[in-house]
């Protein structure tokens, strides 16, 4: 039953995966202005308990923080993800991917002296990813590649929301989150020897952690 479930799963990460592998983001004015707009964000959250996804009472980071949170936990990899992460960015559809980054974790600054702020609605916001390496969808295998990527997440406010805007960049997912996922492909492959390509590919990921 879960089987059919699998093939949607990697849709909106690459549509066109062999069958045998489917189955898987200044100035001391506009400081000012950005330092009251986190100060009312704190004000208003402590009012009212709740304040919209991207308001602009809110400090900008907490978009970022929201979608990269979201993206390692594997939300790019499921049917419907996009429409998960769709109230934190201004483009309208997921591009397909062959591959995904696998990270340990990801860093997100929420102090403004370490942003870059063009004016007090736009706004760079650099992430921090720690890389582990990569899996091409085509061949179900894991490249392990330690390093430390810098990703500046360009926000702005757009239709009165922070959003991000730039640049869409492929998902990078959780080790524990690729794990799970080429498990459970693996256990629902029909094939025999693409079960041991997944379960290498299991095993390879398990290594990373």
């Amino acid at each position: 039953m879960r089987s059919s479930r699998l093939a949607p799963v990697i849709d909106p990460v690459r549509r066109n995966v062999p069958d045998s592998v489917v189955r898987y983001v200044g100035y001391a004015v506009v400081v000012c202005v950005v330092l009251g707009l986190i100060a009312t964000a704190g004000i208003g959250q402590a009012q009212t308990g709740f304040t919209q996804s991207g308001s602009l009472k809110r400090s900008p980071a907490e978009i970022v923080k929201r979608y990269v949170r979201l993206d390692q936990k594997g939300a790019r990899l499921e049917a419907m993800g996009f429409d998960v992460l769709a109230p934190y960015v201004d483009w309208k559809e997921e591009p397909s991917w062959d591959h995904v980054v696998v990270i340990q974790e990801a860093t997100v600054p929420e102090d403004y002296r370490q942003w870059t702020i063009i004016d007090n609605m736009d706004i760079i916001i650099p992430v921090t990813f720690r890389v582990r390496g990569a899996v091409n969808f085509k061949s179900a295998v894991f490249v392990p590649e330690d390093k430390t990527e810098e990703v500046r997440f360009h926000v702005k406010a757009v239709r009165n929301s922070w959003r991000i805007v730039e640049p869409v960049i492929p998902p990078h997912i959780g080790v524990p989150r690729m794990v799970n996922f080429a498990r459970e492909a693996a256990l629902h492959e029909q094939d025999a020897a693409q079960r041991g390509v997944l379960a290498a590919l299991e095993g390879s990921l398990r290594k990373a952690r």
